[in-house]
């Protein structure tokens, strides 16, 4: 039996290919920055704690940056994939949106209500309400959607999408 993939499966499932740029939001550690650049993608990696982000400076262009209490870093520049995995900070969501280039990927998964019932995270502030994504992401197309309890070996609440953003868009 093989060990299973630290990396997200639903970014493994809807990443786009060929290959483009792509921006891991708040990346920690790397899982998913890891899979990326693995794959092909040239990978800017964002997130606040330097001495998780100090190791993968190797692999991708890591931004230092505390994205809920200073401005945007990444202004002006898009993606051909942002991807957000355990994370919620409501008021980046037209921040992270702008970050997908036209006809590119959003691809974000993270706690959901109910998480609260069974553990951490349990503020509201950090769980997703019932439909959020899609009405987030409701003006483009949504490849795939979840909003799901997950009783596997790590039980928790879970939304998901896949969401493309049109060609038109700005």
């Amino acid at each position: 039996m093989t060990a299973p993939s630290r990396h997200s499966a639903w970014l493994q499932r809807f990443a786009p290919t060929p290959p483009g740029t792509a921006l891991d939001l708040a990346c920690g550690s790397g899982r998913n920055l890891a899979w990326l650049t693995k794959t092909g993608w040239q990978v800017t990696g964002v997130d606040r704690d330097t001495a998780a982000t100090a190791p993968l400076r190797a692999q991708a262009e890591i931004v230092d940056a505390d994205i809920e209490n200073s401005p945007w870093p990444l202004r002006g520049r898009a993606f051909d994939l942002v991807v957000v995995c355990n994370y919620l900070w409501r008021p980046l969501f037209d921040s992270i949106k702008s970050a997908v280039k036209p006809g590119g990927w959003l691809i974000w998964e993270t706690f959901a209500d109910g998480q609260q019932t069974i553990g951490r995270p349990s503020r509201p502030d950090f769980l997703l309400q019932r439909g959020e994504l899609l009405r987030v992401c409701g003006d483009w197309h949504i490849a795939a959607y979840e909003d799901l309890f997950e009783s596997d070996v790590n039980p928790r609440f879970v939304q998901r999408v896949a969401a493309i953003r049109p060609p038109e868009s700005r």
